[in-house]
């Protein structure tokens, strides 16, 4: 029996279910939200639940036509959801607790449904897990050295210009002002909401293989280097301006035209990597193919300070 006459057939067969996931994980989906509006870091998980539907909505053709034959291996990915949520509970881990989301989910569709609904849900259901914010000191353990890098390369090119600057870790010293790079500008933020978008384009529009892993992972340098570029350009405009060009209207401008800049580049490079190899077969949006779905001012030197990012 296909999938599509199970539900003429039983239209209300997973109520129960449902019942049970809202009942379980409320109270932890709704703080993740909270999240979202009140972490810049994360805002981007409104987006990601709206397009896994859409990524399941592609398949349907084929989902819709899929042999139901449920799988006794669905029981091991709920019991190891159950434990993350458990292990989540008890530790008071939020990561843990939400992932824990996911993984049920995919034992839910294993279990009922069987391997090949199973295969065709893959993607999307993996693709939740960019919503779920990382454990801050995961987030932190990687902000670290990127603002180390980011120092360095913008004090390179201010250098380049001829201008008095100095470094010391992530903070840029010139002799009027002190700049230090701070969360929001190592790049980490860009990575993750790139990372979410680059690996949408990578399912809707590329072919299986390595053109998609490519864009995934070009993420990550063009998130880097753009936000260098902001530290940059941040750096040379307080030297002639002020320090007032490192808040205010110039900081949150700087930012959004930068992660605009980074996304137009990560969508040529997808247009390139398309365009490659156009005469093989036509892109494959099966989930299975496609990637894995694996934080103002301040005061310092002489005349004043401010936070880049």
């Amino acid at each position: 029996m296909t999938l599509a006459a199970t539900f003429r057939q039983q239209p209300l067969h997973l109520l129960p279910v449902i019942a049970m996931f809202a009942v379980t994980y409320h109270a932890i989906v709704m703080r993740m939200v909270g999240d979202w509006n009140f972490d810049p870091n994360y805002s981007h998980g409104f987006l990601v639940p709206c397009l896994a539907l859409w990524f399941a909505w592609v398949r349907w053709p084929e989902l819709r036509e899929a042999e139901v034959r449920p799988s006794a291996w669905g029981l091991g990915l709920l019991a190891a959801g159950l434990c993350l949520l458990v292990l989540g509970s008890v530790l008071i881990e939020l990561f843990t607790s939400r992932a824990s989301l996911v993984v049920l989910m995919m034992g839910t569709v294993l279990f009922l449904y069987g391997r090949e609904a199973f295969r065709i849900l893959l993607f999307p259901l993996a693709y939740l897990l960019f919503m779920i914010p990382l454990p801050y000191t995961v987030y932190d353990a990687l902000a670290l050295p990127l603002k180390g890098l980011v120092s360095f390369a913008a004090t390179g090119g201010i250098k380049l210009l001829g201008l008095p600057v100095l470094r010391e870790g992530n903070v840029i010293i010139f002799p009027d002002i002190t700049l230090e790079v701070v969360d929001a500008c190592s790049g980490l933020r860009s990575i993750m909401s790139l990372a979410a978008l680059g690996t949408a384009f990578a399912f809707l529009f590329l072919p299986a293989g390595w053109r998609r892993w490519t864009l995934v992972l070009a993420t990550v340098p063009i998130a880097v280097a753009t936000n260098t570029l902001r530290v940059f350009v941040t750096g040379v405009l307080s030297w002639y301006i002020g320090k007032d060009a490192a808040s205010g209207f110039f900081h949150d401008f700087e930012g959004l035209v930068v992660f605009a800049v980074a996304m137009a580049l990560t969508a040529a490079l997808g247009f390139v990597l398309a365009r490659v190899g156009r005469g093989s077969a036509r892109p494959d949006a099966g989930p299975g193919a496609g990637p894995d779905a694996g934080p103002g001012t301040g005061t310092g030197g002489t005349g004043g300070g401010a936070h880049v990012g």
